[in-house]
């Protein structure tokens, strides 16, 4: 027992050093590691030539739970994109859950292959968080973001006390949305809040009082991609 809990704290810290992998993100796909490595141990036994496959399917799994330092932009007037992934949509007139108000919605398309750590677009302080049921469309469906199970976060921007909104919303894969921060945290921008496991969308609502710099096609990067500037 002493010598599997050194194992675990000497683990631990090599993921804490490592520059692509954090501890905080890899516990979070505990259940699937211990399933995977169970159904090794099995075949190892009973069919030694499936390993490859399981193999592969744990090489893809600690892959998925990357969670690369990003550098983020010092410029205030500055707003990062919540998540990596792939931009499907800017939408100007869109209605900004949380406070009723009119402006814009970017939506951002995360495949299996995408890093799927949320991070904050704004420094400032978590409002309020919204958790909503729903449908388990696929993310790049028009009305996922509508109609799947979301979980809504609004911060209120320290630059300027205007609100800017993250929505995770699961997919048809995506099934898990995972809370690290909770209401009355104060948090920098680029700041890690949450993850969803596996393919799934993360959509940004701004004020209208911003400037849009991306475009649908555009790649993001959460915490470094500028996705708007204040215009004041």
């Amino acid at each position: 027992l002493a010598g599997g809990l050194a194992l675990a704290t000497n683990e631990k810290r090599w993921l804490e050093s490592c520059p692509v992998m954090r501890w905080q993100t890899i516990y979070e796909g505990r259940w699937i590691f211990l399933a995977l490595f169970a159904a090794e141990a099995l075949l190892f036994f009973w069919f030694p030539w499936a390993l490859v496959l399981t193999t592969v399917l744990v090489l893809f799994s600690v892959w998925f739970f990357r969670d690369p330092e990003r550098e983020i932009p010092a410029d205030p007037s500055v707003i990062v994109s919540p998540a990596d992934g792939l931009v499907t949509d800017v939408e100007e007139g869109a209605t900004i859950p949380g406070t009723g108000e009119t402006g814009w919605r970017v939506s951002i398309f995360l495949s299996v292959f995408s890093v799927h750590v949320n991070r904050a677009p704004v420094a400032g302080e978590i409002l309020s968080t919204d958790y909503q049921r729903g449908l388990f469309l696929d993310a790049r469906d028009p009305d996922a973001h509508r109609k799947n199970e979301s979980l809504t976060w609004v911060f209120l921007a320290q630059e300027h006390g205007y609100k800017v909104v993250v929505r995770q919303i699961t997919g048809a894969i995506a099934r898990r949305i995972v809370a690290w921060s909770k209401v009355g945290d104060r948090v920098e921008k680029g700041f890690r809040f949450g993850m969803i496991r596996f393919g799934s969308r993360t959509d940004l609502f701004l004020p209208p009082h911003v400037e849009i710099c991306v475009k649908p096609g555009d790649k993001v990067a959460g915490g470094s991609t500028e996705m708007a500037k204040w215009k004041f």
